[in-house]
């Protein structure tokens, strides 16, 4: 009969991260992170709390992650701790332990609670090389449309699902190198994300949105506001 496996203690506190994706570490895939975060994690020698079972493994929830390719300023996470620590502490030591682009911005302690409940919606920015008047003209287009369908490959394979009803706000606004678009994105299944919008963008206004150099970043995400804003999910 198989030894059954050791139980282990549980956690005494849970911390949650924010933490951001920029320049070339955007094109970091969220099974690439998870693993140098709990590189980062061992490195620091963070007190981390493990699962029981025949194989522990540190106790890491990982919530909303970005599409691969997007920057982020608002990715978050929960650690689960053996030890109680201090979260200044663990900021310090963790931003040592990843590399640059990889990005502690803040760490608190865990009300309690689901972190994925907190996680309602995200405001993005589109930079797009584009005339700002084409791009206001397209965004009224979009958001006169009662429904914008568009189609994406899942893993079960290709999926048609409408991407206008997840938008709760959209505008433009000129730069120095062409146009941004703020959107505001309710999270739902199935989920939408930013360049669905942008595929519907181009799709109802006729716009060519191939060529030409196109930055997608998550300014924000948490609880979605009466107003329309974003909350803070770690407040």
């Amino acid at each position: 009969m198989r030894e059954q496996p050791e139980q282990q203690a549980p956690p005494v506190q849970r911390l949650r991260i924010r933490y951001a994706k920029r320049g070339r570490l955007r094109f970091t895939s969220h099974r690439d992170f998870s693993r140098a975060f709990e590189r980062a994690v061992f490195r620091a020698r963070v007190p981390m709390a493990y699962s029981s079972g025949f194989n522990p493994h540190p106790r890491i929830s990982y919530a909303g992650a970005a599409p691969t390719g997007s920057a982020s300023e608002a990715e978050y996470l929960e650690i689960a701790l053996a030890e109680i620590v201090d979260p200044a502490a663990m900021h310090e030591l963790l931003a040592e332990a990843l590399p640059d682009g990889l990005d502690i911005l803040e760490v608190v302690v865990s009300p309690g609670g689901s972190l994925a409940d907190n996680l309602q919606a995200s405001h993005w920015q589109i930079d797009l090389a584009l005339d700002a008047q084409v791009a206001v003209d397209a965004v009224a287009q979009f958001l006169a449309a009662e429904e914008v369908s568009v189609e994406r490959m899942t893993k079960k394979g290709l999926r048609t699902f409408d991407c206008r009803g997840a938008v709760r706000s959209m505008s433009a606004s000129a730069t120095e190198r062409g146009v941004r678009i703020d959107v505001v994105l309710v999270h739902g299944v199935p989920s939408v994300r930013p360049d669905d919008v942008l595929t519907g963008l181009a799709q109802v206004a006729g716009l060519d949105l191939a060529s030409g150099g196109t930055l997608l970043t998550r300014a924000a995400q948490g609880v979605l506001l009466d107003d329309g804003a974003i909350g803070d999910p770690l407040a």
